[in-house]
């Protein structure tokens, strides 16, 4: 019989180590929780990201992806599929786009980014606003647009004139956005941040400077849309509408695909015929397999179900827990003196999925479709997994 570490040698030996040691192999998945291939089952309270909206092997989404396999998985982009123009359709009605709007269909978030930037280079300006603490991709348009330094300094130079402002300051971004600017960039919550939410004061501004000065606000709801937050779109509870919108992750429910969603005609018209392309972007299975999830998440009333379970995680009191912070199924818990790869080690260990998302805090981006039990039952081993963690680092030390 393989074993997990059997296969961890063989992944040693045949992967660009990337992502270092992987922590399990995985083997199958049904709902909220996953097996590896040594047997032991685990509730998955990262969905791959943020990615798995629907959990794993959700009838929709299978039967979706098999009848459009029997018919046609690719076609080029010479030519369209009823599913492409159908998600497309779909997408703009969920985001209230105005007459004029527009989708084109990437294959990821960071892909969705690249289309952003040529768009916005299409205002025949190139300055562009981007905040500390951002992640918008790790192809090298989007990784100028990403502030950690470790990410991009490697890869310096990169593409110039990119200035990065401190989240929720009104007198900084007052200060870059100008005459000059291209577009600014900004994610509704900022998950690489450790879930820090922009408020809805914040990107009203961001609306109003951009709009005064003739530049693009490009809304990244690649990790906050398609319900995350309760909302189909975290930017919608502020009330704005952006010039455009790039998307990924949940959209296809672990099926790649992204999006770059323009608002308006004088958005959609920046980038005409040949100026931008993708050989994957757009195939008939990715976008089957999105509006499965869309349509799931309208007829299953997953917007209110995201809603009423992550209110659970509005408070969680319990020793080592600082507090909570996000919104809807999208959380981080910020922890007290106990190290957050600690933590992510013990939950491991006792049977749940999370992400030490920063030094001092767990990421939670669960299926949509996670039940309160669920959600509950992880609430309940806390205080244990905490305990077990002090006990490690305390050791370690």
């Amino acid at each position: 019989m393989t074993t997990g570490s059997d296969l961890l040698g063989r992944y040693a030996g045949a992967m660009v180590q990337v992502f270092g040691t992987p922590q399990l192999v995985l083997a199958s998945g049904q709902g909220c929780w996953v097996t590896d291939v040594d047997g032991r089952r685990y509730l998955d309270l990262l969905s791959g990201i943020a990615v798995n909206a629907l959990g794993h092997g959700h009838p929709a989404l299978v039967q979706a992806v098999a009848k459009q396999a029997e018919s046609a998985i690719h076609v080029s982009n010479f030519f369209t599929s009823e599913p492409a123009i159908a998600l497309a359709e779909r997408i703009l009605a969920i985001s209230a786009a105005p007459a004029g709007s527009g989708v084109f269909f990437a294959n990821s978030g960071t892909e969705a980014t690249e289309a952003a930037i040529k768009l916005s280079r299409r205002t025949g300006r190139t300055r562009i606003v981007a905040l500390e603490g951002s992640f918008h991709g790790r192809t090298t348009g989007a990784l100028a647009l990403t502030h950690k330094a470790a990410y991009r300094e490697p890869f310096e130079p990169l593409i110039p004139e990119v200035v990065f402002v401190p989240p929720n300051d009104a007198d900084a971004l007052q200060a870059a956005v100008d005459d000059t600017t291209a577009a600014l960039f900004v994610e509704p919550i900022q998950g690489e941040a450790g879930v820090r939410e922009l408020t809805a004061d914040y990107l009203r501004l961001a609306r109003r400077l951009t709009t005064a000065h003739g530049a693009l606000l490009v809304v990244d709801e690649i990790q906050t849309g398609i319900g995350r937050t309760g909302d189909w779109f975290a930017h919608q509870a502020s009330g704005i509408v952006p010039d455009a919108m790039t998307l990924a992750k949940g959209l296809g429910g672990g099926v790649p695909v992204g999006a770059l969603v323009t608002f308006g005609p004088e958005a959609t018209a920046l980038l005409t015929a040949g100026q931008h392309g993708t050989t994957f972007g757009g195939n008939p299975l990715a976008c089957a397999a999105g509006l499965a999830v869309l349509d799931t998440i309208e007829r299953d009333r997953l917007l209110e179900h995201v809603r009423r379970v992550g209110a659970l995680l509005d408070g969680v009191h319990v020793a080592g827990v600082a507090g909570t912070r996000g919104r809807g199924l999208l959380r981080a818990v910020e922890l007290d003196g106990i190290p957050s790869s600690a933590v992510m080690a013990a939950a491991r260990e006792a049977g749940f999925i999370v992400n030490a998302v920063t030094p001092t805090a767990l990421r939670l981006a669960p299926p949509l479709v996670i039940s309160e039990e669920e959600l509950q039952g992880f609430l309940d081993a806390l205080p244990a997994i905490l305990d077990a963690a002090r006990t490690a680092a305390g050791a370690a030390s």
